[in-house]
């Protein structure tokens, strides 16, 4: 009976560290893209990207792939550099999903909502969807 307790507690104890790690990752991951952002970093943004992302910024509006994403975002990014960056609101869905939606304020005095979509692809949380809604 004293072995099964100490199965027991170590098994909790085990679950209890992977959810942990899990949860610190996802931050992680959330508060790299958010500096990356704030630093108007599209190679930093772009690590993120997954194969192909339905992108918004600006005029430009279409599915495209990492390396078009990435190129479309330092354009945009150039055109429109960061006076400001602050996350609103972030969260999950039940499907490991993940968003983050922020205020971005450029020095040129535009304001843009951002929705940016993470979603688990082998393992990793990955940018799907990135929009840069000007308000």
């Amino acid at each position: 009976m004293k072995h099964k307790r100490i199965i027991f507690r170590f098994l909790s104890i085990v679950v209890i560290l992977f959810i942990c790690n899990n949860t610190f990752a996802q931050q992680e991951i959330s508060d790299q893209i958010t500096s990356a952002i704030r630093n108007g970093n599209a190679a930093g943004l772009a690590n993120y990207f997954s194969n192909t992302v339905d992108l918004e910024a600006g005029s430009t509006d279409g599915n495209f792939s990492k390396k078009q994403a990435e190129i479309i975002i330092k354009d945009f990014f150039a055109s429109n550099k960061v006076s400001s960056f602050s996350v609103n609101h972030n969260g999950s869905s039940n499907d490991g999903s993940k968003y983050i939606i922020g205020s971005y304020k450029s020095t040129n005095n535009k304001k843009f909502r951002v929705y940016v979509l993470l979603k688990k692809m082998d393992d990793k949380l990955l940018i799907t969807q990135l929009q840069f809604e000007e308000e």
